[in-house]
């Protein structure tokens, strides 16, 4: 850099003044090339040709940026299950994690999270994904937390505020309406005003109002627009409503497609310059595109970036020893152990030590940690369910049998006393879909943790949504076989989201642990042995028949977005569900008791009593859900408002208090375009679950 050149790097103990002023020095100095160049990624094509298509083998440059002057560059890695760099930290997906119902967990994940970033050589994280589960049958399930907005506003945010900690900026995505993987490029999702802000943005909001730092569009459109492109979502919702002043960022390829995004509110386009770069310019020179939209986008940038390099950090330095240490795989079990549902009992578990066990089906042996696509994360070791039992029992288990010989599988369930069948999906079911002539996955490596490479190059069709919500044929004929041979049979569900098993009740347990991570193994055997009671509850619903979902076509040009899906829809119809949201069994039994409620000024305050009824300690989720009067406006039955981790010995009890905000009452006036509240009675339910006959109940007047 010449004596004549300023310099503008970053430095730490920046206050606001300082960050304005090196903003806007960056802005005065750098000419419209420099400027627009801070608006794409660049260099990701070369990185993988470098790399052998390898998808976070190096730091991605993803906006910002100017040698010649000294602006802070943003180097992006994903994702939701742990950093896609490196060999780095293997969390359970983040539906598993929505399982668990942990904000503080989830919090204390983040933090790990920005470690491994920093650690890394990145500063930001696309961890965030929060799009609402409208169907089990999407391909990415596995990236969020679940059906309920307010369940993912709360955990999105724990997340964020987390990654946060360590001065890496947070992405949350897919902004907006993203629930269908196949036709993603394509697709237009039709959506009325009030659905779109009651049911599809506030979990958005909430992260966003958590002071989580940037956003990544969708690739879908909405009413006719792309996301990323879309100036009602990008300019209107977010910094109009919102008052959001972080920056937007593109998906990854195809993500925006003219120019005008910038002007519709894009900041950054990723991961090349092809729709921004020269066309855009030439835009700005022809006088179709004002300056000021990319001083505007440039300032998001940078504003952003100076922020989070001038702020002191918790540690001196991040070193390579944080990634994957101890304490995060300590981390990776915790969240494996509390993330499992156990759906049925019918009193088999937990089993006894001496127990005789028998191991079933070829998932067992395999390291299936879920999506072979942008969440990629290739962690040092996977522990797999047979593995994590042979260690905890001290002896080298073999699989007594699988779904491709359902004779011997016959011949070893009646000899067995205890029968441990390990089914679901992998990332060849479900995932991020890569067509074939984008995808690069190599095959599943058994064991092995560097299971795939990343999602571009050549290849065959990878992931994509399920168009089935049973298990694959092979394994429900395993399922089938085993059950009928042994009525000791436990199914240990592994997969990413709602799998309809109408076979449950011929088990003797069912449980899910979702893609458990690098310790999942490990975890299942504390988890079936009674080492850890399992916790878990549902984040979804899971239907008796495939009928009682919304409609879904994963090739879908085009599909229209309802108020009502998951527990909400079954609700109206009166429609009874296999396993209700919210639903999960624990070895010991709780109770609810001297349920109050009140209004404040502030909104609602409710306390109830719940008490450890069995013998052995254990952890409930305590729910909170809102019914409305609906006299005014349709309105759901009823909606979650609150939930708590509550841990009790057995035989004791604690008292739970619950805020909830005004806020959190009120209806979008389509008419008015305002927030309204209806008056008249709000009723109280809170409970184990969604199922109406484990709830007390109060009413409020409002």
């Amino acid at each position: 850099m010449s004596d004549t050149t300023p310099d503008f790097t970053p430095r730490k103990g920046l206050n606001e003044t300082d960050i304005s002023e090196m903003v806007e020095g960056v802005i005065q100095s750098a000419t419209l090339e420099e400027k627009v160049a801070m608006m794409s990624g660049r260099g990701f094509m070369e990185s993988m040709q470098r790399t052998n298509n390898q998808w976070g083998a190096e730091p991605y440059q993803a906006g910002g940026g100017c040698e010649r002057l000294g602006a802070p560059t943003f180097y992006f890695t994903d994702g939701p299950r742990g950093v896609a760099r490196g060999n780095s930290t293997c969390f359970p997906a983040t539906m598993a994690r929505g399982a668990s119902w942990d904000r503080d967990l989830e919090q204390r994940i983040g933090e790990a999270m920005g470690k491994e970033v920093r650690a890394q050589d990145c500063n930001l994280s696309g961890a965030v994904c929060i799009n609402l589960l409208r169907h089990p049958g999407w391909g990415r399930a596995q990236e969020t937390y679940g059906e309920d907005p307010y369940h993912l506003g709360e955990m999105g945010a724990a997340l964020s505020t987390g990654i946060q900690t360590h001065n890496v900026a947070a992405t949350v995505k897919h902004f907006a309406v993203n629930s269908i993987e196949n036709s993603r490029f394509k697709v237009n999702v039709k959506i009325d005003d009030r659905t779109l802000r009651e049911v599809y943005l506030p979990h958005f909001k909430r992260v966003v109002d958590s002071g989580c730092s940037t956003v990544m569009s969708a690739y879908n459109k909405m009413n006719g627009e792309y996301c990323g492109q879309n100036h009602e979502l990008l300019t209107g919702i977010l910094r109009g409503e919102w008052g959001f002043e972080g920056f937007v960022h593109s998906d990854w390829i195809f993500g925006v497609y003219k120019p005008y995004g910038a002007a519709a509110g894009l900041d950054v386009e990723n991961p090349e310059p092809i729709y921004f770069g020269q066309n855009l310019i030439k835009s700005v020179k022809k006088g179709a595109i004002a300056p000021s939209v990319i001083d505007t986008a440039c300032r998001r940038i940078l504003t952003t970036a100076y922020k989070i390099l001038s702020a002191e950090d918790p540690f001196d330095t991040y070193t390579m020893d944080m990634v994957a240490n101890e304490e995060h795989i300590l981390l990776a079990r915790e969240a494996a152990e509390k993330s499992a549902v156990l759906l049925t009992n019918n009193g088999i578990l937990p089993l006894q030590k001496a127990s005789e066990i028998s191991v079933f089906g070829s998932l067992a042996t395999v390291a299936n940690t879920g999506d072979h696509g942008s969440s990629t994360v290739r962690p040092p070791h996977v522990i797999t369910p047979l593995q994590g039992l042979s260690a905890y029992l001290e002896k080298d288990l073999a699989l007594a049998g699988d779904e491709t010989d359902l004779e011997q599988a016959a011949a070893a369930a009646r000899n067995a006393e205890v029968a441990i069948v390990i089914v679901g999906t992998t990332a060849d079911d479900e995932g991020e879909f890569i067509p074939g002539n984008l995808s690069t996955q190599t095959e599943s490596s058994g064991n092995k943790a560097d299971e795939n490479s990343g999602p571009l190059g050549s290849g065959k069709d990878r992931g994509g949504d399920r168009r089935k919500l049973r298990l694959p044929d092979p394994q429900q004929a395993l399922v089938d076989t085993v059950t009928e041979n042994n009525p000791n049979t436990i199914v240990v569900l592994v997969c990413g989201s709602a799998i309809i098993c109408d076979w449950a009740d011929k088990a003797g347990a069912v449980l899910q642990t979702f893609y458990a991570g690098m310790e999942g193994g490990a975890a299942l055997a504390n988890l079936l042995y009674g080492d850890v009671n399992p916790s878990g509850k549902l984040p979804f619903s899971v239907a008796h028949s495939e009928e009682d979902y919304p409609f879904f076509d994963p090739d879908a040009d085009e599909i229209e977005y309802g108020p009502l899906h998951g527990y909400t829809l079954l609700e109206s119809t009166n429609t009874a569900p296999m396993f209700r949201f919210g639903h999960g069994l624990s070895y010991t039994q709780f109770g609810y008791r001297a349920l109050k409620a009140r209004r404040t000024p502030e909104g609602i305050e409710a306390e109830v009593t719940l008490v450890n009824t069995g013998n052995v300690a254990g952890t409930e989720i305590v729910q909170l859900y809102i019914g409305f009067p609906g006299d005014l406006v349709y309105r759901p039955d009823k909606l979650l408002r609150g939930f708590e981790r509550v841990t009790l010995d057995a035989g004791t009890r604690r008292t739970i208090r619950f805020q909830v905000p005004v806020e959190q009452l009120k209806y979008y006036d389509s008419d008015t375009r305002s927030w309204r509240i209806e008056p008249g009675a709000h009723t109280i339910h809170v409970g184990g679950s969604s199922d109406p006959a484990a709830l007390l109940n109060a009413k409020v007047s409002i």
